[in-house]
Order: C-alpha cells, then sequence, then structure tokens
C-alpha cells in the first residue's frame, strides 16, 4: 500500500507553495489536503476551543481539498478526527519564508501544525523556503516571486527517505528548510537562539497617537552547526525537534532551588 500523508500548512488553502508540495508527493504517496481557509502564519500551535470550525470541501485545480476555518492546529485536528485520514506522514508546507531558531519555531504556524500531529501521533515534516525578499512573506500566498521547484524536488526525497527507512528514533518533528540558492547538500544542524534583531518601530497616526509595528533585520550568521547558519552557507537544514520541552540539564539546579 502507498503510504498516506496528511498535507497542511499555514499560508492558507490555495497557497503555491503548498501545492507545489502536493503534486511533488502525489507521485509516491496518497495526499490529502487539509490547510487553513486564508493565510495564518505565525499562529504558532494556537487553537481555536471558544468558536466553532467551518470546513469546506473546494477543488483546486482538479484535486479535492478541505479549507478550514481556522489556524493550522486546527487543520491537522480535524483531518485527523473528523475527516479521519489516518495519515502515516504530516507535512507542513512548503512555507514562504524560513522557519529557523528558537524564536521562530515557536511562532510557526507550519512547525506547530506538525508538532500538533505528533502530539496526536503521527510524525511529521515541516518544509520551509528561505526568501531573499522579506516583503515576499506578507504577499499574496497564491502568487510568490519564489522558485519552489527546488524545495518541491527536496519534500519529496526527505518524505521518499522517510518511507524507506522509518521516522528517526527519538524525533517528533523533522524542520527542513531550503535556501534560495541552494549551493551544497543537507545538513543535520540544530537550532540557533536567534533569527531576527528584534525591534519595536513608533510611528504615528494623524491625530498623534502613537502606534508600533514589531520589526527587525534578520541576523547575519550564527555558529556551526546551527540551522541560521546553514542556510546562510547554502545548505539545506535538517533539525530534529521534540515535544519534551523539559531542560533535563537544569534538574539538579532546580531540585537545590526548591528543596526544603
Amino acid at each position: 500500500m502507498r503510504p498516506r500523508v496528511l498535507l497542511t500548512n499555514d499560508d492558507g488553502v490555495n497557497s503555491v507553495g503548498l501545492w507545489a508540495a502536493h503534486d511533488a508527493l502525489t507521485p509516491i504517496a496518497d495526499v490529502t489536503v487539509v490547510a487553513p481557509a486564508t493565510q495564518q502564519s505565525a499562529v504558532g500551535r494556537s487553537i481555536s476551543i471558544f468558536e466553532p470550525l467551518r470546513v469546506d470541501e473546494i477543488t483546486h485545480h482538479g484535486v479535492q481539498a478541505y479549507a478550514v476555518a481556522g489556524k493550522p492546529t486546527d487543520a491537522v485536528i480535524i483531518g485527523l478526527f473528523a475527516l479521519k485520514i489516518e495519515p502515516d506522514l504530516i507535512v507542513s508546507g512548503i512555507n514562504i519564508g524560513e522557519n529557523l531558531s528558537f524564536e521562530s519555531i515557536m511562532t510557526s504556524g507550519t512547525v506547530g501544525a506538525a508538532l500538533e500531529g505528533a502530539n496526536q501521533g503521527v510524525p511529521g515534516i515541516a518544509v520551509s523556503l528561505q526568501v531573499e525578499d522579506q516583503g515576499d512573506k506578507f504577499g499574496d500566498p497564491r502568487q510568490s516571486a519564489q522558485s519552489f521547484s527546488g524545495a518541491a524536488s527536496v519534500t519529496r526525497d526527505c518524505c521518499e527517505r522517510v518511507f524507506r527507512h522509518g521516522f528517526p528514533a527519538g524525533t517528533h518533528v523533522i524542520n527542513v528548510n531550503v535556501p534560495a540558492r541552494p549551493t551544497g547538500g543537507y545538513a543535520c544542524t540544530r537550532l540557533a537562539k536567534k533569527l531576527f534583531s528584534t525591534g519595536v518601530e513608533r510611528r504615528l497616526v494623524p491625530r498623534g497617537r502613537p502606534y508600533y509595528w514589531i520589526d527587525g533585520p534578520l541576523i547575519d550568521d550564527a555558529e556551526t552547526g546551527t540551522d541560521v547558519h546553514a542556510i546562510r552557507e547554502g545548505r539545506v537544514s535538517v533539525t530534529p525537534l521534540t515535544l519534551d520541552c523539559t531542560a533535563p540539564g537544569a534538574a539538579p539546579a532546580i531540585a537545590d532551588l526548591f528543596r526544603d
């Protein structure tokens, strides 16, 4: 039997990146698309528990898909528990924009969807494509200046490796980031600490009241062995992620702090 894939994202069900992944995977797997109806970037693993979720069955270029009026995590839960898809693997992406470092994976809806699937017992691969112009992250995801052909090939290759060899032990999600201009192969990496130099820009409305934009440039580089460094070198970053956020190295200090 062919493996079954639940394909989702955070850019919305009509995103060009999502359908590039779909076209890459359909020759090797039975793919069902269940994705947010609209753009849901940077919502992390947030979940809709105060409002109902509506699901529309749509057709995209002749392919049946499900549009969920909610977040990426909602789409995964709907796919697993309402649509009863029973996938062997969840693939989230291809995201328009890289998802690197501690700060990015904690807010990424792309990674959040894969983590939610893993939390429900289905391992996942999150795939993101670096953008050379950060403004592309805020454009219409149905159209993009990026070429997704390289990232689509990487998506298929990663899934084929997992189908052939099994999902790596001790890993819940594989976070894959593809450079905009690849110059090397894969690099097995760890998360860098930062992707952005976070800042806040203060502006004034015409009547003088202030408002704020959270912004900040990308950092130039990070330590050797990190995902940020691999992308800066033009290599495909592959980072194993786990749901367990426990810090075992801190256990002795915590025990001392709370000793009676």
